[in-house]
């Protein structure tokens, strides 16, 4: 079997954020295009397929995957009839592609059935995950009223979004009507490495600042991709490595993630509009 998780045999957060829908996106481009589908088992419709299973299957039996496209975290597979179908991964979700019964993972909720003999898995342990079908990735943007993708977003976009909006910078970074795929710990290092505070208000920014945050959108979630969001290969001087998950990238004290890379100042975590959040109080000042 492979899945995306054992082909790159990384270390996951739990919430697949946009880098790892990213890397889901170019594992199905290289195993499951040009297959004509022969079957699709959904194993729990009523919560976890928006629309109905029937019209699901027949949508998709006899056609194949053509191409993908990702806007934040959500994912489209477009077919060769019009058809696209939807994918959002909920907390713990993943695919797999394989080809022997036996190997079909333990939390498959979806399964793709190609007529060469190969399938694909949609996997989601704890079932917060959906799958659809939407005519067009434009008409699904325009009804789940989301933004510019965060990984091309540009800074007159961003700007757009924020317009002249009160509230905090962690709070909106997160509004996926702004920059779709800013999760938790992506608003957290953009705004470090932006020299931001998590608590300024939007509307207090210059044009040279939201310039400043937009590159950092673009920069910490290009770094995630590269890194196949495996986060123990982040750069040294990324603020992700003061929380939780890791231990000192750099082989120094062991307590030294743990403090800023660049004033050595100990990271303070707070709590933003109920959100864990994690931030250098000298690096960025309110």
């Amino acid at each position: 079997m492979f899945s995306r998780k054992q082909a790159k045999n990384d270390t996951l957060t739990a919430m697949p954020e946009l880098p790892e829908v990213e890397t889901y996106r170019r594992f199905i481009e290289e195993t499951s295009l040009h297959q004509p589908i022969a079957e699709v088992e959904v194993q729990d419709p009523k919560r976890q397929l928006q629309g109905d299973v029937d019209e699901f299957r027949r949508a998709l039996r006899g056609h194949a995957f053509t191409g993908t496209h990702r806007i934040g975290k959500q994912l489209f597979l477009f077919t060769d009839h019009g058809w696209v179908v939807t994918m959002h991964f909920g907390m713990t979700g993943d695919v797999a592609y394989y080809k022997d019964e036996a190997e079909t993972p333990r939390f498959a909720r979806a399964v793709f059935h190609f007529q060469n003999g190969f399938r694909l898995a949609f996997i989601d342990s704890r079932k917060f995950g959906r799958i659809g079908l939407t005519p067009s990735v434009e008409a699904f943007q325009k009804q789940k009223k989301l933004g510019p993708d965060a990984l091309t977003i540009t800074a007159e976009e961003l700007a757009q979004g924020l317009g002249q909006k009160k509230g905090v910078l962690k709070s909106l970074l997160l509004d996926q009507r702004i920059a779709p795929g800013v999760g938790n710990w992506i608003a957290d290092e953009v705004l470090f490495q932006a020299k931001l505070h998590p608590e300024r208000r939007a509307d207090t920014l210059t044009p040279e600042e939201i310039e400043r945050l937009a590159a950092s959108i673009r920069e910490v979630l290009e770094t995630a991709v590269r890194a196949e969001a495996i986060y123990r290969d982040f750069p040294a001087h990324y603020l992700i490595h003061a929380r939780e998950w890791d231990e000192s990238p750099s082989g120094g004290a062991q307590d030294a993630h743990l403090h800023c890379p660049h004033c050595q100042t100990k990271i303070e975590k707070d709590y933003v509009g109920g959100r864990a959040t994690y931030f250098c109080p000298q690096c960025q000042m309110l």
